[in-house]
């Protein structure tokens, strides 16, 4: 072993007759699954609304004409069927475990699917959580697939370790909020995706401003947008502002996200399908 060996044969050029190759720690998927393409949605901190972000992108790439998927691994925090209005338990084959389909065909897998009462806390430990993802991938029969996206916990522990590892992500998106705090929260997602070498797809500024339904006019209750400054800072690129909507809440806390029409989500999701296509 070189004198100089630092312990990370990734980052080592030495050719010592210790060093080992890194190991692919991807899961596979499910042989008869078929999914094209993963997009992680992530945040540096919790309560930036990540879940409502990932239910939206699978409802509008899902009205765009696309079979969306969405892989709730929030395995501690699961908001993903709420949103959806989903109270079904999954069931299983002899091919797999069968996700739920919503009403406008997006398949759904979240531990609440499972649970014997959906209001049940997960008291797991980091293993066991993070195993529960890896199943999610595996052994879930996900079939014909265009796009999936990935709800993941908030910062940097043992679940998101586990989504970047065991999942072959095409890209993240970022989310975050308009308050002072939005340049060390996407730094820590920004920084963590490329130790793992996963692509940066952009960020979504979520409750960026509200709007009067009286007077018109826009207001900015979490202060104005720095996000041009931290996308520069980052290099990395704006998808989208969504607002502060009522409406939209409300049907999200009644499980009827698939109704609600928010011009700006629809094009944060226009946006990002001309990076798959170029």
């Amino acid at each position: 072993m070189a004198e100089e060996c630092t312990h990370d044969c990734s980052s080592c050029g030495a050719a010592c007759s210790s060093r080992q190759e890194p190991q692919d720690m991807t899961e596979k998927l499910n042989q008869y699954s078929s999914v094209k393409k993963v997009i992680g949605i992530v945040s540096g901190k919790g309560g930036v609304g990540k879940s409502t972000v990932t239910s939206l992108m699978a409802v509008m790439f899902n009205r765009m004409g696309y079979h969306t998927a969405v892989l709730d691994a929030d395995i501690t925090g699961p908001s993903i069927p709420k949103a959806f209005g989903i109270h079904e338990k999954a069931m299983g084959s002899d091919k797999g475990i069968i996700p739920i389909t919503t009403h406008s065909g997006i398949d759904i897998m979240s531990v609440n699917l499972l649970l014997e009462n959906e209001t049940d806390p997960v008291i797991w430990r980091g293993p066991i959580l993070a195993g529960t993802v890896k199943q999610f991938w595996s052994e879930v029969l996900w079939q014909s697939v265009d796009y999936m996206f990935v709800d993941m916990p908030p910062g940097t522990g043992d679940v998101p370790l586990t989504v970047f590892q065991s999942i072959p992500l095409d890209g993240i998106i970022i989310v975050t909020s308009p308050q002072e705090l939005v340049s060390m929260i996407v730094g820590k997602a920004v920084k963590m995706a490329q130790m793992m070498n996963v692509p940066i797809l952009g960020v979504i500024e979520n409750m960026s401003s509200y709007t009067c339904p009286d007077c018109g006019k826009k207001h900015y209750p979490f202060g104005e947008s720095k996000l041009e400054k931290v996308a520069e800072e980052y290099g990395i690129d704006i998808l989208g502002r969504l607002p502060i909507d009522p409406a939209a809440s409300a049907a999200c806390d009644n499980g009827k996200i698939e109704s609600v029409l928010i011009p700006e989500a629809q094009q944060a999701a226009e946006r990002l399908e001309t990076l798959f296509q170029a």
